[in-house]
C-alpha cells in the first residue's frame, strides 16, 4: 500500500463525505447508501470533467452542509442537480474523415434501354405509327437518363402527334373523294411528333455523355 500522503483536495473531499456519514446514520441504510454513492459520484464527475471549472473546495460549498443534503433526503428532496448534474457536454459527433467519406464517381451513361427508346420513336414511328412510339415514350419514362422535362416534352410530342393523325383521319374520312396526298399527310403528321419527340431525348443523352 502506498503511504504518501493525500493531497489536500482529497482531504476535502474525504472529510465532506465523512461528515455526511455521521449525519446520516438515521437514515435507513438503502437509503444511506444511496445518499452517499449519489454525492460521491457528483464529486467524481466533477473533477474528473474534460474542463472542469472548480476545485475541490468550490466542488463542496456547492453541495452545500452535510446536515442540509440529510435532511433534504429525510423530505424526499434530494437537489435535481446533484442526481442528475449536467456536468461533461456531450461529445460532439466526429466530422468524417476525407478517407471515410463515399467517393461518388460519375453516374452511369445511358445503356441499351435509352437508345432503343429513341430508336422506336424515330425509325421505329414509320414503320409502326403510334404503338412504337408510346412503347418507346414507356422505355424512356422508365429511365433515369432523362429529366422530368425531357419525359414531359417527349410525351407531348408524341400525344400530339398522333391525335394529329386522328383528327386529320376523320377529317378525310367525312370528304367524298380520298387521294394518297390525303393518306400521306395523315402518315406524316403520325410520324413527325414522334420522330421530333425521338431527337428531343437523343439530344438530352448527348448532353448528359458529353458533358462528363
Amino acid at each position: 500500500m502506498s503511504t504518501a500522503p493525500l493531497a489536500h483536495t482529497d482531504v476535502i473531499v474525504l472529510d465532506y463525505l465523512a461528515a455526511l456519514w455521521a449525519q446520516s446514520e438515521d437514515l435507513s441504510p438503502q437509503l444511506r447508501d444511496e445518499l452517499m454513492s449519489t454525492v460521491a459520484d457528483y464529486i467524481s464527475a466533477r473533477r474528473m470533467a474534460s474542463s472542469p471549472l472548480e476545485d475541490a473546495a468550490a466542488i463542496v460549498q456547492r453541495l452545500g452542509p452535510p446536515e442540509r443534503l440529510v435532511d433534504a433526503v429525510r423530505r424526499g428532496q434530494l437537489p435535481p442537480h446533484i442526481r442528475l448534474p449536467a456536468l461533461v457536454p456531450p461529445p460532439m459527433p466526429a466530422m468524417p474523415t476525407m478517407a471515410a467519406m463515399p467517393v461518388s464517381g460519375p453516374a452511369p451513361r445511358a445503356g441499351v434501354a435509352e437508345y432503343t427508346a429513341v430508336g422506336m420513336l424515330t425509325a421505329g414511328a414509320f414503320f409502326l405509327p403510334v404503338v412504337s412510339p408510346v412503347a418507346g415514350m414507356l422505355l424512356a419514362s422508365a429511365s433515369p437518363h432523362f429529366t422530368p422535362a425531357d419525359k414531359a416534352a417527349g410525351w407531348t410530342l408524341t400525344a400530339g402527334s398522333a391525335a394529329l393523325g386522328a383528327v386529320l383521319t376523320l377529317f378525310f374520312a367525312t370528304l367524298p373523294f380520298h387521294t394518297g396526298a390525303a393518306l400521306l399527310l395523315i402518315y406524316l403528321a403520325m410520324c413527325t411528333g414522334a420522330f421530333a419527340a425521338g431527337m428531343c431525348l437523343l439530344n438530352s443523352l448527348r448532353r448528359r455523355d458529353g458533358g462528363r
